[in-house]
């Protein structure tokens, strides 16, 4: 029997499409699921293409040339190591075993480790831009061994996105560098989401913009600045009105946002690595605060406030103060992103290249938009960037763009609107840029009770003060 190029199991939405997209792009494949009825029935739904329904861990092994590449597309956590037990068996040195899934990078680490002994190479693969980025061409973000991922790269270059300038795809290190990096694009994709929220929230609460109106407004973004992939489905949505009431559907969905836990995993390492991520924390805030639907319909009759309510205001000045806000905040986010994965990349020496990063993140994936071109020529400007806003060109557009974001903040505060993803990213902004914060007033005051010591600005060393004498 023919061996096939590439082996994959889990045939979830996620994994169905990137095994069709293997497939048209000229790699027989075979599949198997742990529910043999759903590999009958893809192979059946594909009849005429080159894919090989497998009833069984070692029949999808056996139909696999060698070394064998297989990706695992199912949940993480147990069912990975579940399915690596199942395959196990039946690998030999220098067969590759390739998690797709959104998995935590310490468990990418301590599987990789486990595998090494035998010889078996384990990459741990980021997966960006959903059911469709999955058929058409994901953004992909694989970690491993540099030879494991060689031997993918012929597989992954065609299958990725392909933009101006290559495919979405490249080697982004060793251990759990692949599975770090989507986690952090994750985040990157929970701030970026809240911000463009509140900039809805705003327009249509304080602006008096109905949702048609909206999807004109976020239409009008798409063709400039702020154009991205996010923004573009955001005008789609608000087009849409719900067939059983006729009401614009984003007024019928409950107002409760669900995750899955790469947005927490940001701010926790960010915490473990003292790297503040203030804009990706306060959208995992805001979700979680969001869920509390129970909760906030009570607080909502007893806490008082302003109440957001139209203003009359120059509407057309009303939607580019927006829209600079939304663009000065959004810069933070991926500011932020960018500089945890290069205090993670020397912490645990990744060497991971944020410039090629912000590249295959232009296309494919959730967060693509236009300015990441953009972060790519900063980065190859200076690849040892401390922080994107200090790059020139950076620097120079959040100076001119905030006005707009201030006064909108501003306006928010004033009409009792929440617009804490939006906050955060002013917050972040006035502190990176002060010279001096109110920090040491806080190390006094750990010195008077804890008596921590303190540093003088005037000379090197150690300091305690006697605080009650």
């Amino acid at each position: 029997m023919e061996k096939q190029k590439i082996g994959l199991i889990g045939l979830a939405v996620m994994g169905e499409n990137l095994a069709l997209n293997i497939e048209e792009k000229g790699f027989p494949i075979a599949v198997y699921n742990r529910s043999l009825d759903k590999v009958a029935d893809f192979v059946l739904r594909n009849a005429g293409k080159r894919v090989f329904g497998c009833k069984s861990p070692q029949e999808l092994c056996e139909s696999l040339e060698r070394p064998r590449r297989i990706i695992m597309m199912v949940k993480a956590g147990k069912p990975v190591d579940d399915t690596i037990a199942a395959v196990r068996p039946y690998l030999e040195k220098d067969d590759m075993l390739v998690d797709g899934g959104n998995e935590y990078y310490l468990n990418t680490v301590r599987r990789a480790k486990a595998l090494e002994a035998d010889g078996i190479n384990y990459v741990g693969m980021g997966v960006s831009g959903g059911e469709e980025g999955a058929r058409k061409g994901p953004s992909i973000m694989p970690g491993g061994q540099r030879s494991a991922y060689d031997a993918l790269a012929p597989i992954l270059t065609k299958i990725a996105a392909q933009v101006d300038d290559g495919p979405c795809v490249d080697y982004m290190g060793p251990g759990g560098a692949g599975h770090y990096v989507k986690m952090v694009h994750n985040g990157i994709e929970y701030g970026d989401m809240q911000l463009i929220a509140e900039a809805y929230d705003l327009l249509r609460n304080i602006g008096g913009l109905q949702p048609a109106e909206l999807a004109d407004v976020f239409a009008q973004w798409n063709r400039m600045e702020l154009q991205s992939f996010l923004i573009e489905i955001t005008a789609k949505i608000l087009t849409k009105r719900d067939d059983l009431t006729g009401a614009p559907m984003v007024d019928v969905i409950l107002d409760s946002t669900g995750m899955k836990g790469t947005g927490k995993w940001t701010v926790q390492e960010a915490a473990e690595l003292a790297s503040p991520v203030p804009t990706i924390a306060s959208s995992l805030d805001a979700r979680i605060m969001s869920s509390l639907k129970s909760e906030r319909m009570l607080a909502a009759k007893l806490l008082q406030g302003p109440k957001p309510a139209p203003s009359f205001m120059d509407k057309k000045q009303l939607i580019d103060d927006v829209r600079h806000a939304l663009y000065a905040s959004k810069i933070c986010s991926y500011a932020q992103g960018m500089n945890l994965l290069r205090v993670a990349s020397h912490t645990h020496e990744w060497n991971l290249q944020l410039g090629r990063i912000a590249r295959i993140w232009k296309g494919g994936c959730i967060i693509r938009a236009q300015f990441l071109g953009r972060i790519k020529e900063a980065y190859d400007r200076n690849a040892d960037l401390p922080n994107l806003l200090v790059d020139t060109e950076f620097a120079r557009e959040m100076s001119d763009r905030q006005p707009g974001w201030r006064r909108v903040i501003a306006l928010a505060v004033q009409h009792g609107l929440p617009m804490p993803t939006m906050m955060a990213s002013l917050s972040y902004y006035d502190s990176y840029r002060r010279e001096r914060l109110p920090a040491s007033l806080t190390q006094a005051q750990r010195d008077f009770f804890g008596a921590h010591t303190y540093q003088r600005i005037d000379r090197e060393g150690s300091f305690h003060t006697n605080w009650n004498s």
